[in-house]
């Protein structure tokens, strides 16, 4: 992309007192009047760049502008790779990580190679996911709108989103943008998108991030208090931490927890099969009793 070009033919040139254009046709691989705009788009933008011909010659950056490499230390870059081989495992490709070794040419000894860190961002979905977030980013990028069957637990609707982020939070992928249906901004799990589209251009409005407090998101409507066998502690500390239960004199442990809707917090429940108990609120554990009584009469054996 061009842009990622821009950015990378400018560190070069901030990093080496001259380069030539071949250099970076070859670096970039891309020609040299190809070389030649981009280094007139780094002038427009205000970059003063000159350039010599004949031997000995090149593209430098006026004395005075060039910056000191070292305002970045090795451990910062490494953080700045890692960050960016996380987005690679989404897209499945190695784009960012490319962008990164050009932005760094010339100062190898910044990136060392034994990194420490390593970010996987990818998911079970790893056929279905990547092109929807490469879609929807590029919509974004063109102020395209999104078009889309959207399945949530009250309903299936068609939508158009005027896309505005991409967000990962809670160990998925969501899109925020502007609802026409609903006119109004809101967040959209990937995974429950189907027969993803691009539509027509929009003018881009003022987006306000999107605020990702889980109590916003997910409003607990039922308070439940649950009994687990001893057996089950490695998986509330797993997905609640060690500070939400107590520990009862008989081994038990008491869990105390909130939950949008019936649905997740019985299916939460069962998924413990016969090792967990579900006390209050009394109105879901009469639910509770005549759902496990329904499959009981379904699994019997005839």
């Amino acid at each position: 992309m061009k842009m990622e070009r821009l950015i990378g033919i400018l560190s070069i040139l901030l990093q080496r007192e001259k380069v030539t254009a071949p250099e970076l046709a070859e670096q970039f691989e891309v020609s040299r009047r190809t070389i030649q705009r981009d280094i007139e788009s780094l002038c427009r933008a205000g970059v003063p760049i000159s350039t010599a011909q004949g031997a000995g010659g090149g593209i430098s950056i006026m004395e005075g502008y060039r910056v000191d490499r070292t305002v970045l230390t090795a451990p910062e870059m490494q953080a700045i790779l890692a960050g960016l081989r996380s987005l690679d495992s989404v897209s499945g490709t190695r784009r960012y990580v490319q962008l990164m070794e050009k932005l760094s040419a010339g100062t190898s000894e910044l990136v060392p190679g034994g990194a420490h860190m390593l970010i996987d961002l990818s998911s079970w979905y790893k056929t279905s996911l990547p092109p929807k977030i490469e879609l929807i980013q590029g919509a974004i990028e063109q102020h395209h709108t999104i078009c889309f069957t959207y399945f949530s637990p009250k309903e299936e609707t068609v939508r158009t989103v005027e896309p505005c982020y991409l967000v990962f939070h809670w160990s998925t992928w969501y899109v925020w943008g502007w609802c026409r249906m609903r006119k109004d901004f809101r967040l959209f799990k990937l995974n429950r998108m189907t027969a993803l589209t691009t539509g027509e251009p929009f003018a881009p409005r003022r987006a306000p991030l999107p605020n990702l407090e889980p109590e916003l998101v997910f409003p607990v409507k039922y308070q439940v208090t649950v009994l687990f066998d001893p057996t089950c502690r490695w998986r509330l500390v797993e997905e609640y931490g060690a500070d939400r239960f107590t520990v009862q004199s008989d081994g038990k442990l008491r869990f105390t927890g909130g939950f949008p809707d019936a649905y997740s917090a019985l299916s939460w429940v069962l998924a413990f099969g016969d090792k967990a108990e579900l006390l209050e609120p009394q109105e879901l554990r009469e639910q509770l009793g005549a759902l496990t009584e329904t499959l009981a009469n379904r699994y019997r054996r005839k």
